[in-house]
C-alpha cells in the first residue's frame, strides 16, 4: 500500500500528465521509493495515455538510466493488457511501443540528438559527493540541460526532476535559482519542519509506520550525528544542502591540541534539554562544553558531553561530569527567563553543592550570542583537544545557524562569555593569535 508521501507524489505526477504542471521537482530522501513511482510506473502509465507519447529519461550515468529503462519495459510487458500496448523495438537504451511511443534512456551529459520528447524525466543526476563538489561537473550538467535536453522537447512538453539534493549549486539548486517561479517543488525531508507538505508536526519522521522506514531514518540520523556528518544528513535526507563552511564559524581555523592547556582557567557550560529521544520527534540534545583560557588569551575546547534524555538523565550527567572535571572547574548553567528557569537553575545549584555554580541569564538571538566565540575561532585563537567528539562539534559549528540543532554552539557561547565577561582585572584577557 502506498504511504502518504507516495499518494502526494502520485497526485503531483497526475497533474503533470494532465498538463496542469509542466515543471515538477521532487526532493525526497534516499530509500523513500520516489524512483519507483516517478521513474518506473509513471512513464509506463503516461505512454498509455495517448498514441505517440515520447519519453527521454536521464540519470547520472547511462548504466543507471538503462537500469530504469529495463524496469519500465518490465512493467510494459507485465501490464500490457491494462496499459493497452506492448513493446515493439526492445533495445534497452531506445525502445518503442505498438502505440507509436518511444522511450530513450541516456546518461546526464549523453547525446540525445534525433530524439524528441513529450516528457523529460531526470532521476538523480548527481551520483556522488565528489561529483557534487566539482564546479566543472556542475557546469557541464547545467550546459547539457540547457543546450541538449531542453532543445529536444516538443511544444508544451513536461520536465520532471526527481533527485536527492547533494549541493546548494547542484542541478536542482540552479533550476530554482535561475528559473524562479517556474518549478513546482515537492520537498519532503526525512524530519519535518514547519509547514510540512504532508501536514506532519515539526520533528516527525517520514514514513513512520509499520513499514519501518521511519525507524531506519532515526538510526541513520544517529549514525550521522555520531560521525560528525550532519552536513551530509542535511543535504541527502533533509534536502537542505549547505556550504562546506557555515555563515558564522570558520572551522578550518580551529587548531587541534594533543594535551590540555597548561595553567588555564576552565569552565563547563551547559545547554539544557529535558526531552528524551522517544517517539517520532527529533529531540534536542543536552550539551556541556568544557572551555579553557590561558593568561595570554588563548582558548581551547577540551571536552564536549552530549546526551538525549529526560530530567533525571540530564541531572545525572551534569553531576557525573562535574565530579570528573573537579571542583576547580566552574559549572555555568543557562537561566531561561521566567520562574521555571530560575527554579531549575536553583535546583541544580543545590544538587551541585561543593562546586562553584553560576546561573547565567540567556537572552538575545543565538547568532548574536555566538558571535564573540566565532570571532576568536575565525582568527585562529581557539584550539580543540583531540577526542571522539571533535567531528560532531565541528559539524554543528559548520551548520550554524541553519542546522537543526545548535546545543553545542549555545553551550560553547555561554562558556566563552563566562571566561571573558567576569569583571575584575584577574579576568581580563589580552586577545591574540594562537600559534598552532
Amino acid at each position: 500500500m502506498p504511504a502518504a508521501h507516495h499518494v502526494l507524489l502520485m497526485r503531483e505526477l497526475q497533474a503533470v500528465a494532465d498538463g496542469r504542471t509542466t515543471r515538477l521537482m521532487v526532493n525526497l530522501p534516499p530509500g523513500s521509493a520516489k524512483s519507483t513511482y516517478a521513474s518506473v510506473w509513471f512513464p509506463a502509465w503516461a505512454m498509455a495515455r495517448r498514441p505517440g507519447f515520447d519519453v527521454i529519461a536521464a540519470s547520472n550515468i547511462a548504466a543507471t538510466a538503462e537500469g530504469f529503462s529495463r524496469k519500465v519495459m518490465g512493467v510494459a510487458r507485465d501490464q500490457g493488457a491494462v496499459l493497452g500496448y506492448s513493446l515493439e523495438r526492445e533495445a534497452v537504451d531506445d525502445w518503442t511501443t505498438t502505440r507509436g511511443g518511444r522511450y530513450r534512456a541516456v546518461g546526464v551529459g549523453g547525446t540525445i540528438a534525433g530524439a524528441r520528447a513529450d516528457l523529460a524525466l531526470i532521476d538523480d543526476p548527481v551520483k556522488s559527493r565528489e561529483e557534487a563538489q566539482s564546479q566543472v561537473v556542475r557546469d557541464r550538467q547545467w550546459d547539457w540541460f540547457n543546450a541538449d535536453l531542453r532543445t529536444r522537447l516538443k511544444p508544451n512538453a513536461a520536465i520532471v526532476v526527481v533527485m536527492t539534493r547533494w549541493h546548494e549549486d547542484d542541478l536542482g539548486g540552479r533550476l530554482l535559482a535561475y528559473q524562479p517561479g517556474l518549478w513546482r517543488v515537492v520537498c519532503l525531508p526525512a524530519v519535518a519542519g514547519e509547514g510540512d507538505a504532508l501536514g506532519r508536526a515539526p520533528g516527525e519522521f517520514l514514513w513512520d509506520d509499520d513499514y519501518g522506514f521511519g525507524a531506519e531514518l532515526r538510526r541513520i540520523k544517529a549514525e550521522y550525528e555520531a560521525a560528525g556528518a550532519m552536513r551530509d544528513w542535511q543535504a541527502l535526507f533533509q534536502q537542505a544542502p549547505r556550504a562546506a563552511e557555515g555563515t558564522l564559524f570558520r572551522t578550518d581555523r580551529v587548531g587541534v591540541a594533543e594535551v590540555p592547556l597548561a595553567g588555564a582557567v576552565r569552565v563547563r557550560a551547559w545547554d539544557l534539554a529535558a526531552t528524551a529521544a522517544t517517539g517520532s520527534r527529533d529531540a534536542d540534545w543536552t550539551a556541556g562544553v568544557l572551555l579553557a583560557r590561558t593568561a595570554d588569551g588563548r582558548f581551547a575546547v577540551e571536552d564536549v558531553v552530549r546526551l538525549r534524555g529526560g530530567p533525571d538523565a540530564v541531572e545525572a550527567a551534569i553531576m557525573a561530569t562535574a565530579a570528573r572535571d573537579g571542583a576547580g572547574v566552574a559549572v555555568h548553567l543557562p537561566q531561561d527567563p521566567g520562574q521555571a528557569g530560575k527554579a531549575q537553575a536553583l535546583y541544580l545549584a543545590r544538587r551541585l553543592a561543593g562546586f562553584r555554580v553560576v546561573a547565567r541569564p540567556v537572552t538575545g538571538a543565538k547568532a548574536v550570542r555566538a558571535g564573540p566565540f566565532a570571532s576568536q575561532i575565525n582568527v585562529g585563537n581557539v584550539a580543540m583537544l583531540r577526542g571522539p567528539w571533535n567531528r560532531a562539534f565541528l559539524d554543528e559549528l559548520q551548520g550554524f545557524p541553519g542546522a537543526a540543532h545548535d546545543d553545542q554552539v549555545d553551550a560553547a557561547s555561554l562558556a566563552f562569555e563566562a571566561l571573558v565577561e567576569v569583571p575584575g582585572p584577574a579576568r581580563r584577557v589580552r586577545l591574540g593569535i594562537m600559534r598552532r
